[in-house]
C-alpha cells in the first residue's frame, strides 16, 4: 500500500486534511491511504501560486520560452505512459487500454497547448481617431483546477496546460476517488523543471478543499468538470465573487439512427458512445432514437452484440467492460434499473449485477438496454453514469428533435444517416455542444469542447481555451501632434 504526500506551493508534504483511501474496484483491496489536503494547505499553496507566477523567471518568459515547460512536461508523461496507464487503470478501474489513450491524450494536449502558445497573437486593432490601438492578453491569476474521477490526466492536462500557457499558477483538486495519477502527474512537472509554486495538486473532499479553493479572494479563476449540482453551487459563490468559470457539467446525450444509416457503422458506434468506460462518461450516448422502420431489426443485432461483449479485468485485452469506479456508485447505477421497471420499462438485457470467481470482489455492472419508456421516464430525464441505454422510437423528424431537445442538459448527440442534407439540418436543430454525425466519441484538443443548458458554460480546448485563462487589455497609443481640445 502507498503512502502518499501532496504538492503544496511546489513542496511535497504530508496533507492536513482527512484521509483519502484509494480502492482498486475490480477487487476491492486498497492501494493507498493517506492524508489529503486541508484548508491551511489551500492557503499555503495560493500564496506560493502568487509569489511564483509574479516572479521574473516565470513572469517575463516570452511565449516560446514557456512553451518549453509544456514540451518537457508532455515528453515526461510519454516517456512514463505504461506506469501512469497502469496506475489509472489500479486507481479507477478503467481497462488499461483506455488508461494508455488517457495518458496519450494528455501527453497530445501538452504538446499542442506548447505550439498553439508560440504561435498565438496579440491584435492591432483598426484606429477610430489620431491613435494607435492593439489588444493584448495577460495572465489572470492563481486558478482553479477541479477534476472529475472518470477521465484522469487527461481532464488534469486540458485544464492545466492551457492556464500555465497563459502564465498562471495553478491548484489542481483531483476528485477524491482518484488521486493518485493527479500526484504522479505533479511529480512529473516538477521533474520536467517548472518553477515551485506553479502547481499544486491538493487532493480531498470538494465539499472542503473544493470550496475553500471556489471561495478563496485570491483564487481568479476556477475550470470545473463534474456533477452539474455542484456546477450551479460553485456558479453562485463565482457570481458573488465576479469570478470568471468554466463548467464542463452532465449530459444525457441522444443518439438518434435513421433508417437510411449503415446499420453495421450504427450499431457499433451506439456500443461505443454508452457502454466504453462502463458508461462513466459525461458525453455517453444514453438516449437512442431509433427511425420506427428499423426498430427492430436494429434492436435485434445491437442486444446479440451487447451480450457478446466481455465484462471482465481492466487488465485483461480482450475485456471492453470493466469494473466501476466504486460500489457505491455501481449500487446507485443499479438502482437506476430497478427504477425503470417500476416506471413500466422492460430490460431488454443486462439489468444486473454478475455474479462468478472473477467478479465477486469488483465493482462489476451488466451493459444494460431498456425499452417500453416514453422521453418523460426518469432514467431517459436524469444522468445514470453509466452502461444503461434507453431506447425510443421516432416516427418522423420533428418529434424526434422535439424529444431529442426535451433534456435539461445539452452537452452531445449523435446522428447517423447517410442523407448529409438531413445530418446538418438535424445537426442545427439539437441543442448540444458537439454533434458527432455517422461516429461518436471522438475528440480533438484543436477543438472546443463544451455544453449548453445544464452542461455547462464556457469552452476548453483549441487556440481559445489559452485565452480563457487569460484578460484582455486594451492599449491606446497617442499620434495627435496637437494638445487634447477639451481643456482649450
Amino acid at each position: 500500500m502507498r503512502d502518499q504526500k501532496i504538492l503544496v506551493g511546489g513542496e511535497w508534504k504530508t496533507g492536513g486534511g482527512a484521509q483519502i483511501v484509494s480502492i482498486n474496484p475490480a477487487n476491492g483491496k486498497t492501494i493507498a491511504q493517506f492524508p489529503g489536503a486541508g484548508i491551511q494547505d489551500v492557503e499555503e499553496a495560493v500564496a506560493a501560486g502568487q509569489a511564483a507566477m509574479t516572479a521574473p523567471e516565470w513572469r517575463d518568459l516570452k511565449p516560446h520560452q514557456r512553451a518549453v515547460y509544456l514540451r518537457k512536461i508532455s515528453q515526461g508523461i510519454s516517456k512514463e505512459s505504461e506506469e501512469i496507464a497502469a496506475l489509472q487503470t489500479e486507481d479507477t478501474g478503467k481497462c488499461l487500454s483506455e488508461t494508455r489513450a488517457l495518458v496519450s491524450s494528455a501527453a497530445s494536449t501538452f504538446q499542442y497547448m506548447a505550439s498553439a502558445l508560440e504561435t498565438l497573437e496579440e491584435t492591432l486593432t483598426p484606429p477610430r481617431g489620431d491613435y494607435l490601438t492593439m489588444s493584448v492578453y495577460e495572465p489572470i491569476g492563481v486558478v482553479g483546477a477541479i477534476t472529475p474521477w472518470n477521465s484522469p490526466i487527461a481532464s488534469d492536462a486540458q485544464k492545466v496546460a492551457p492556464a500555465l500557457a497563459a502564465g498562471n499558477a495553478v491548484i489542481l483538486k483531483p476528485a477524491e476517488w482518484t488521486s493518485l495519477v493527479a500526484l504522479k502527474f505533479a511529480d512529473i512537472c516538477m521533474r520536467a523543471g517548472l518553477p515551485g509554486g506553479l502547481l499544486s495538486v491538493l487532493p480531498g473532499r470538494g465539499s472542503v478543499i473544493g470550496d475553500a479553493i471556489v471561495r478563496h479572494p485570491e483564487i481568479k479563476k476556477v475550470s470545473f468538470t463534474g456533477g452539474t449540482a455542484t456546477g450551479r453551487a460553485l456558479a453562485r459563490i463565482a457570481g458573488e465573487k465576479l469570478m470568471p468559470v468554466s463548467l464542463e457539467l452532465g449530459g444525457k446525450s441522444p443518439t438518434i439512427v435513421f433508417q437510411d444509416a449503415d446499420i453495421r457503422h450504427a450499431v457499433n458506434g451506439v456500443m461505443y458512445g454508452i457502454f466504453s468506460s462502463s458508461g462513466q462518461s459525461c458525453i455517453a450516448g444514453s438516449r437512442l432514437f431509433l427511425e420506427r422502420s428499423i426498430y427492430d431489426q436494429f434492436l435485434s443485432i445491437l442486444i446479440e452484440k451487447t451480450r457478446a461483449l466481455k465484462i471482465g479485468l481492466p487488465t485483461d485485452p480482450e475485456t471492453r467492460v470493466a469494473p466501476m469506479v466504486s460500489f457505491s456508485h455501481r449500487d446507485a447505477v443499479a438502482a437506476y434499473s430497478d427504477m425503470a421497471r417500476k416506471e413500466g420499462g422492460e430490460i431488454l438485457y443486462g439489468g444486473f449485477i454478475p455474479k462468478g470467481e472473477d467478479f465477486d470482489q469488483g465493482a462489476f455492472y451488466t451493459p444494460t438496454i431498456i425499452g417500453g419508456l416514453s422521453n418523460a421516464a426518469t432514467v431517459c430525464q436524469e444522468e445514470i453514469f453509466g452502461p444503461v441505454l434507453v431506447v425510443l422510437p421516432f416516427d418522423n423528424e420533428e418529434e424526434l428533435v422535439a424529444d431529442a431537445n426535451d433534456s435539461v442538459y445539452g452537452l452531445a448527440c449523435g446522428i447517423w444517416t447517410n442523407d448529409y442534407k438531413k445530418a446538418y439540418r438535424v445537426a442545427r436543430k439539437v441543442e448540444a455542444g458537439t454533434v458527432w454525425i455517422n461516429t461518436y466519441k471522438q475528440f480533438s484538443i484543436s477543438t472546443p469542447f463544451g455544453g449548453v443548458k445544464q452542461s455547462g458554460l464556457g469552452r476548453e480546448k483549441a487556440r481559445e481555451g489559452i485565452r480563457a485563462y487569460m484578460n484582455q487589455k486594451s492599449i491606446y497609443w497617442g499620434l495627435n501632434s496637437d494638445p487634447l481640445p477639451w481643456a482649450g
